[in-house]
């Protein structure tokens, strides 16, 4: 059961028409699927039927007669091909996630329905884990969280933020090298249709969510009449820049906040933290303050301070699995018992993923470059949304970044409909509204689907809803819902797990 809540968890945090029925599998182009590599930093042991193969790709698709780079790709087949409709693949999202080993997770999580009608595919994309990894030149300890994520200080003053800004942009682009640039979301696209060419498929179904909604809708809007049946969740907006679309997480979290403050008001004979939201909510501020000027040690975890807590928050609002975390780390740090649990960080390879997270977020659309900008956003939205104190609104190593070697790719509503969009309510990370500019970007294209809670993710079987029924209808039929559609989940019991900090993004 705990490997089964972790595969969920995974999920949680990814030309011609192809004929209506049944699709026979068409012999792969050029890839030689061989024994995979082991996983790194995945919670599963890879599934014994999971294979692997290598496909080059042009490193810059303006020239393809050029330099090539490597992608690795797996799939499990489907143990039924006489009701095998084609390939499924899936994103881990970030950007940054590596996903060669995603297929594990789903085949775990899929109804039977499903799993007999595609070969699921995984891959890494260009400059992630095996797919030609690229660096920024530093170790995990460089990458503090309260500063990669631009907490700005307790005075509200973004210096020390433009100084980490400036220094990892520099550091990214000395050791990135010539891949670095061409790591963006339209290329990793263009991949994808490489994989679909090399599989020799004639269309692709897809699941992801998060970055991955964004990717998703990329590949429809270059590759329309090569989508098959495309699940996008945890939406963000095609129309926003990455800054634009950070800038959402301060008032996400504010409306994420309400769940945790009821949850925590309903367990207040546990952890004695309010009994009322705005009791719960000064007091978490108050909390911060505090620590502003006084961290306090944490076993595995260090110095905890204002902006780290503020970090916790943002981490653990991703899913109320992680609620408990949340409460204990705070009652730990306001002094009252001893820890029962680890708080320590995530071991993950930080370096690649950070390096290919902001190759991506930096080469798909250029930043602002006034430091002014930042500041007076930070200023406004630390008044506003005092939570994680103006975070989103804050300067990123892309304001130091050189341009995007071309413009981001139109997500518009040309092509089949056949875009299922999931969504939840109050999701911190990828809110709401940046789903309905999604929504309206792919107009007649999609139908969208919402979860009234607030977890980041609706495609997730741990909390059953319409959300997931639908995800499990469409892919197995292709019937899109007639209308867009509302629901609560499914009643269920709680779900108790151990956790550690989810990384973030």
């Amino acid at each position: 059961m705990r490997r089964l809540l972790q595969a969920l968890l995974v999920v949680a945090l990814l030309v011609t028409l192809a004929p209506l029925g049944i699709a026979a599998p068409v012999p792969a182009q050029g890839l030689a699927w061989t024994e995979c590599p082991p996983p790194v930093d995945f919670p599963l042991p890879a599934d014994p039927r999971t294979r692997c193969a290598t496909l080059r790709v042009p490193l810059d698709y303006r020239n393809p007669g050029g330099g090539t780079i490597e992608i690795m790709v797996s799939r499990i087949s489907t143990a039924k091909p006489g009701l095998r409709r084609g390939v499924l693949l899936h994103n881990g999202g970030g950007p940054g996630a590596a996903s060669l080993f995603l297929p594990t997770a789903y085949a775990q999580i899929y109804p039977q329905e499903v799993l007999d009608r595609y070969d699921l595919i995984g891959f890494d994309p260009r400059g992630i884990g095996y797919s030609t990894p690229v660096t920024c030149g530093r170790t995990p300890e460089q990458y503090p969280v309260e500063r990669y994520f631009p907490f700005p200080a307790p005075d509200g003053s973004i210096a020390g933020n433009v100084e980490f800004a400036r220094e990892l942009a520099r550091d990214c682009q000395t050791h990135g090298g010539p891949v670095l640039p061409h790591i963006t979301t339209a290329n990793t696209a263009r991949d994808m249709d490489r994989i679909r060419i090399a599989l020799g498929e004639r269309k692709i179904s897809y699941n992801s969510g998060s970055y991955g909604s964004y990717l998703g809708a990329v590949y429809a809007s270059m590759f329309p009449e090569r989508t098959d049946r495309f699940v996008i969740d945890s939406n963000l907006d095609p129309n926003r820049g990455w800054h634009e679309r950070f800038a959402l997480w301060d008032v996400g979290l504010e409306l994420r906040f309400a769940d945790i403050a009821a949850w925590l008001a309903e367990r207040d004979a546990t952890y004695h933290l309010g009994t009322t939201p705005a009791e719960i909510r000064q007091r978490f501020l108050d909390l911060v303050a505090r620590l502003d000027e006084n961290p306090v040690p944490v076993p595995d975890l260090g110095l905890l301070t204002g902006n780290l807590m503020r970090a916790a928050l943002f981490g653990y609002s991703y899913h109320t699995v992680f609620f408990p975390s949340l409460a204990e780390l705070w009652v730990f740090a306001e002094g009252r018992g001893a820890a029962t649990r680890s708080f320590a960080l995530p071991q993950v390879p930080m370096d690649n993923l950070r390096a290919s997270q902001l190759a991506v977020l930096c080469g798909d659309v250029r930043a602002p470059r006034d430091i002014r900008h930042y500041q007076r956003e930070v200023t406004v939205d630390r008044a506003r949304y005092p939570l994680i104190g103006g975070m989103g609104t804050n300067i990123w190593p892309c304001a130091f970044w050189r341009d995007p070697v071309e413009p981001p790719v139109k997500v518009t509503d040309r092509g089949p409909a056949n875009i299922l969009m999931i969504q939840t309510m109050r999701d911190p990370v990828t809110p709401h509204v940046g789903a309905l500019g999604m929504r309206r970007a792919l107009g007649q294209r999609a139908k969208m689907v919402t979860v009234d809670t607030g977890n980041h993710g609706a495609y997730d079987p741990s909390t059953p809803s319409c959300a997931v029924r639908e995800v499990h209808r469409f892919l197995e039929t292709g019937v899109l819902p007639a209308r867009d559609m509302f629901c609560a989940p499914d009643p269920q019991p709680e779900t108790r797990i151990p956790t550690v900090l989810p990384n973030l993004l």
